[in-house]
């Protein structure tokens, strides 16, 4: 419907990134209007929304909600923590691992909607 629909425009997210990935996944080769701007992040996806620039995009949901936007879920992603083993032990990689364990650190992250 949205892609077929001239007057409900889109903002779309720079070619290479995940979202823009998943966005022309959905669209199967669809290009409704508003296909060609291609903001670098969410926030400047959620503001073109809020400031009437488009009418939808894809974003996280975290960014639409202090953005006062409503979503849609589209999918779950997962991202992982990767270090080479060697380096396993250094101070800064065991700091880090701590600090992710920690309840303030998993609560401040729940907050922004990543689930650990």
């Amino acid at each position: 419907a949205v892609t077929k629909d001239p007057s409900c425009v889109m903002v779309n997210r720079n070619q290479g990134s995940g979202t823009r990935a998943l966005i022309d996944r959905l669209l199967e080769g669809a290009r409704p209007q508003g296909y060609a701007v291609q903001p670098r992040n969410h926030n400047a996806v959620a503001a073109a929304v809020v400031q009437g620039r488009a009418d939808w995009g894809l974003t996280l949901d975290s960014v639409a909600a202090r953005a006062g936007l409503g979503f849609l879920p589209m999918q779950e992603e997962r991202y992982d923590f990767v270090v080479p083993v060697s380096r396993a032990n250094r101070p800064g990689v065991v700091a880090f691992k701590a600090l992710l364990s920690e309840p303030r650190t998993r609560d401040v992250l729940a907050g922004l909607g990543l689930k650990g």
